[in-house]
């Protein structure tokens, strides 16, 4: 999958890079995601989420128009992100369940590439899943 990493620290970078081993082609962006940066994101199918970053509506609708489908946060928390907006816009969202106290960047990277793994072979990501799309599937293994 074609994916943008936006405001990521060293050490995430790091483990992502590890954690894809090249499978997945992820641009890395140091700035946070703004309306600003949002033009990176053109081309890319997913977008990840660090350190945070605030997924507003009106940041929803243009990366929706730059041909996002799908995003995934490496944090186990959703509320940075209008989940409401993106089940508006049809985009599918990952967050990383807490992994039995494992919050550590490399445990966090492993399900965020873990996560693009499923989607990239169409599968439902479970627990992981945040979708607002009424998906069948991952509602039932929740």
């Amino acid at each position: 999958m074609k994916a943008i990493a936006y405001n990521i620290r060293p050490d995430e970078k790091e483990w992502l890079v590890l954690a894809n081993y090249k499978k997945h082609d992820i641009t890395i962006i140091a700035n946070s995601l703004t309306a600003d940066t949002l033009p990176f994101a053109e081309g890319k199918e997913v977008l990840l989420v660090f350190n945070n970053d605030d997924l507003s509506d009106l940041l929803i609708a243009g990366l929706k128009s730059l041909g996002i489908r799908y995003i995934a946060t490496s944090s186990s928390e959703t509320k940075h992100l209008d989940l409401i907006a993106a089940g508006k816009a049809g985009m599918k969202v990952a967050n990383v369940p807490l992994l039995s106290g494992k919050a550590d960047p490399k445990s966090r990277m492993e399900q965020v590439i873990r996560n693009l793994d499923q989607w990239a072979a169409g599968k439902c990501l479970g627990k992981a899943c945040c979708c607002q799309n009424n998906c069948g599937a991952s509602k039932a293994l929740k």
